[in-house]
């Protein structure tokens, strides 16, 4: 059924390394939620696979000395909707991964499968932009950590250096802390789909809730990779809340983003359900940290 070279299991991070290294074109795989499926449909036929899956050490949410989230790079996507810490402090990365393919798909794919893979449409990638995460990579020459926009750098590739692996996403205190957000996808169906529009928003409001001290807007597939919509996260910043921000809010989101023509949708719908869902996701926000529109 799976046509392979050879399968490595890697038993530490460290081995895993000195297999990306000895086995340069060889494939990692965790959860395997995609590079199976692509393997079983003879896009990878002969590959070369190291299995990372068995390193517990890449699993789990905690919080480090200074306040960061850590997230391992194997962690499901079930483990993460369910998590405290994420329930906590970053709940919308839980609603957005919750709506991953279905139940089987949730409990074995990965949050670092899901960003590796370098595609605009993940649903973890845009509130990760939106939260400003940092990507932890581990290679030869020891840890790299780079924000997330860096690391995607065009449709389908991620900057991993020769040797490296995802080990971890990280999320600053300061990204999350009073932070609230809201992810809508906009898909075809109601499940086991692809995002035709993702869209993640999140807002800090003023000790009165008054005023929106920062806000964050994020999108998949409104580009070539996901990306942040900073026009209008630079007008609603210091502003009054109103109903009128909210519509100012969603309309500048079209100066940033640039989506394309699809057999899943045309180029001006994407550009319409843009703003909408920016409106509806950045009002949501607002209710959640506390304040009225």
């Amino acid at each position: 059924m799976y046509d392979m070279k050879a399968l490595y299991q890697a038993k530490s991070v460290a081995d895993a390394v000195a297999l990306r290294l000895a086995h340069p074109q060889a494939q990692i795989i965790a959860g395997g939620s995609d590079v199976l499926v692509q393997m079983r449909e003879g896009k990878r036929a002969g590959a070369e696979l190291i299995s990372i899956y068995g390193l517990d050490e890449l699993r789990g949410v905690s919080m480090e000395a200074d306040g960061t989230l850590r997230i391992g790079s194997l962690t499901s996507f079930s483990h993460i909707t369910r998590d405290p810490l994420i329930q906590q402090y970053v709940n919308v990365l839980g609603e957005a991964v919750d709506q991953v393919g279905g139940p089987q798909i949730r409990n074995i794919g990965t949050i670092g499968g899901n960003t590796c893979n370098g595609v605009t449409s993940a649903d973890s990638a845009s509130t990760l932009f939106a939260y400003d995460a940092v990507v932890e990579l581990t290679g030869p020459d020891g840890v790299r950590r780079l924000p997330i926009q860096e690391f995607y750098i065009k449709a389908g590739k991620v900057d991993i250096r020769e040797g490296e692996l995802q080990t971890a996403i990280l999320i600053s205190r300061e990204s999350y802390e009073n932070t609230f957000g809201h992810y809508i996808k906009y898909a075809m169906r109601n499940a086991m789909d692809i995002a035709t529009l993702g869209t993640s928003v999140n807002v800090r409001l003023s000790a009165d809730k008054r005023t929106v001290e920062r806000a964050r807007v994020a999108f998949g597939v409104a580009g070539p990779v996901p990306l942040r919509a900073e026009t209008a996260e630079r007008l609603a910043a210091g502003k009054t809340l109103s109903p009128d921000l909210a519509d100012d809010f969603a309309a500048a989101v079209r100066e940033d983003i640039n989506p394309r023509d699809s057999w899943r949708a045309a180029r001006d719908f994407r550009m319409h359900i843009a703003v909408e869902s920016a409106r509806r996701a950045f009002v949501e926000a607002v209710h959640l940290a506390g304040g009225e529109l």
